[in-house]
C-alpha cells in the first residue's frame, strides 16, 4: 500500500466502525499511522475491530456508541480525546437499511389492491415509523455525529469529513424507497456542509459505493447453496466490471479524500466506486 506519511499521527473516528466496509476504512487509516476510534452501537464489534488494528501493531479504540442519541456521542467525544485526541479525520459510515422500510414487489400491480396476497406489502402498506428509522440512521445519525465531533474540527489544518452515501443516492434500487431517499439526503448534506464549513478549513466529500457483499445484503445477493439470487443476477448484469466491490476497491478513494496532499482543493463532490453501475444505461 501506498504510504501517505502526513496521516501519521492524526486520529480519524469511524462511525458504524463494526461493519464489513467501514472496519476496513479503520484498518486503511490505521496502516498509515492514523489513531482510529472505532465506533459502533455493539461494543464487541467495535472493540473486535479495534483489537485487530492493535494485533497488527497499530493504535485503536473501540467504543461503543448510538449515533442517533446526543448525549452517547458527546461521551464517545470525551472519552476519544482523552485516550487519543481531538478528531481530525470523521468517517460518517453508521446506516443501513430496515425490511419496514421495503415493498415486496419491484412494480405496483392493480391486483395488489383487490387480490393481494397475504406476504404481499405494496407502497401503500409501508410503515412511517419504519421510514423514519431508515432515515433518522443513516441522515439524522450524519447530521447529529458531525455536530459533535466537528466541534473540534473547524479552524483545524487539513481536517476532512467524509460521509457514506450508494448507489441509490443516483438512481433509487426497487423496493428500497426509504434506504434509497436516505442516502440522496446524504450526498445533499455532503454538498450543503461542503459550502457551510469552507471557510473554517473543513473539507466534507462523499464516497458513493456501489455494489459490495456485506453482512446486512448477503440474503439479498445470494442463495443459500451460494448461487446468486435473481436480484444479484441484475446487479452484475448491469455492472460493466461484472463482479461486487471488495473493500480494498474504497481504499484509494478513501485515502486519495483524506489526504490533502492530493485532494485541498476538492470539497463537496460525491465519488462513485462502483465498477461502472452508474455510467451503464442497460443497452
Amino acid at each position: 500500500m501506498f504510504k501517505h506519511d502526513n496521516l501519521k499521527g492524526r486520529v480519524a473516528v469511524v462511525t458504524g466502525g463494526g461493519g464489513v466496509l467501514c472496519s476496513g476504512f479503520a484498518k486503511d487509516l490505521a496502516r498509515q499511522g492514523v489513531k482510529v476510534a472505532v465506533l459502533d452501537l455493539r461494543e464487541d464489534s467495535a472493540k473486535k475491530v479495534a483489537d485487530e488494528i492493535i494485533a497488527e501493531g497499530f493504535e485503536a479504540i473501540g467504543v461503543a456508541c448510538n449515533v442517533l442519541e446526543k448525549e452517547s456521542l458527546e461521551n464517545a467525544r470525551r472519552i476519544i480525546n482523552d485516550s487519543i485526541g481531538t478528531c481530525d479525520i470523521l468517517i460518517n459510515g453508521a446506516g443501513g437499511n430496515h425490511p419496514s422500510g421495503n415493498t415486496t414487489k419491484e412494480k405496483f400491480e392493480l391486483c395488489d389492491i383487490a387480490e393481494k396476497a397475504e406476504d404481499v406489502k405494496t407502497f401503500f402498506d409501508l410503515d412511517p415509523k419504519g421510514i423514519e428509522f431508515v432515515f433518522n440512521l443513516n441522515f439524522l445519525g450524519t447530521l447529529l455525529t458531525t455536530q459533535v465531533f466537528a466541534q473540534d474540527m473547524v479552524g483545524k489544518e487539513n481536517a476532512t469529513i467524509i460521509n457514506i452515501s450508494s448507489m441509490n443516492s443516483y438512481k433509487p434500487l426497487t423496493k428500497i424507497p426509504a434506504y434509497s431517499a436516505a442516502k440522496a439526503a446524504i450526498s445533499n448534506f455532503t454538498q450543503f456542509m461542503a459550502v457551510h464549513f469552507s471557510e473554517v478549513g473543513l473539507r466534507v466529500n462523499a464516497i458513493a459505493p456501489g455494489f459490495f457483499s456485506t453482512n446486512q445484503n448477503k440474503a439479498l445477493l445470494y442463495n443459500e447453496d451460494g448461487s446468486l439470487t435473481p436480484r444479484s443476477e441484475k446487479i452484475l448484469n448491469h455492472t460493466p466490471l461484472g463482479r461486487f466491490g471488495e473493500c480494498e476497491d474504497l481504499t484509494g478513494t478513501l485515502l486519495f479524500l483524506a489526504d490533502e496532499t492530493y485532494s485541498k482543493f476538492v470539497t463537496g463532490v460525491i465519488i462513485p466506486v462502483d465498477g461502472g453501475f452508474s455510467a451503464y444505461s442497460g443497452v
